[in-house]
């Protein structure tokens, strides 16, 4: 069981595939994990270190999967943050690729590129993910404002969820799982993760907790590919996902971290 991972990764905290390959490998799944930044942490911190890595790089990295066969091994291939628009089409080439390679190969494209009202990609990026990225995906993973970007339709309740998701499926073959979702019908104090899938909603509610730790899609993401990597359905993968993904918050909150805690605390740093 590989997934080929291709995001971000940072030295300090959890995002990207500093998220999502630890949780991969916990989950006995191997993980062939390309950057596409090295930076010393978020960019939300008052100062960064490091850069987006340069597309020549990323290229030659995803030539070099190709040469040790990965692409014929792996079960999943994950595109996460994609860093510059040159890395975002070289990535869109080796989908491309891949996907002609190993037509068993699961594509599941995380966006990445926005939050709470805010574009935070470089321009052109938006335009791979759209018009290359998304029509190649076999699932794909957008927060809330994403979709409404993505789909050009504002989203208040089920049946403009489901219309949002339906604009992303083009023909049909791409399934959504809508991340940070807050609906007409949520219940207080909740937040939704919904799978769009053949035209059915699954919804999974948990409490929404007073932290905002970074990188908890890409941990969620990383989880759900995970679990299709094993051969799971997707609606056990995704509700297996959002309950791993809320423990590790819960763990986060207990320990007053920051960053999220992604092993268990040592029973010292335990709050009574």
């Amino acid at each position: 069981m590989l997934v080929i991972s291709i995001q971000s990764q940072v030295v300090h905290g959890h995002v990207g595939n500093s998220a999502a390959a630890y949780a991969m490998q916990a989950e006995g799944v191997n993980v062939a994990a390309v950057p596409t930044t090295l930076l010393s942490n978020h960019p939300r911190y008052p100062s960064l270190r490091g850069r987006v890595l340069e597309t020549e790089l990323v290229a030659d990295l995803l030539k070099g999967v190709e040469e040790r066969g990965l692409v014929d091994e792996a079960a999943v291939l994950v595109t996460g943050y994609l860093g510059s628009p040159g890395n975002a089409a070289v990535i869109a080439d080796f989908v491309e690729r891949a996907r002609t390679r190993n037509a068993k190969l699961i594509y599941l494209c995380d966006p990445v590129i926005g939050d709470d009202g805010r574009v935070y990609v470089a321009d052109g990026i938006l335009d791979v993910v759209r018009n290359r990225l998304l029509p190649a995906a076999n699932l794909t993973t957008p927060n809330q404002f994403e979709l409404e970007l993505l789909s050009g339709a504002a989203i208040a309740d089920t049946e403009s969820l489901s219309a949002a998701c339906a604009v992303l499926a083009g023909a049909g073959r791409t399934d959504v799982v809508a991340t940070g979702c807050t609906l007409a019908d949520t219940a207080a104090g909740q937040v939704e993760t919904i799978l769009c899938a053949d035209g059915r909603l699954s919804r999974f509610a948990t409490p929404r907790l007073p932290i905002r730790p970074y990188g908890t899609g890409d941990l969620l993401t990383g989880l759900i590919a995970a679990h299709l990597a094993k051969g799971e359905a997707i609606e056990l993968a995704v509700r297996r996902a959002v309950d791993t993904v809320f423990a590790v918050l819960v763990r986060t909150q207990d320990a007053g971290s920051a960053e999220m805690r992604l092993m268990p605390l040592p029973t010292a740093e335990r709050k009574p």
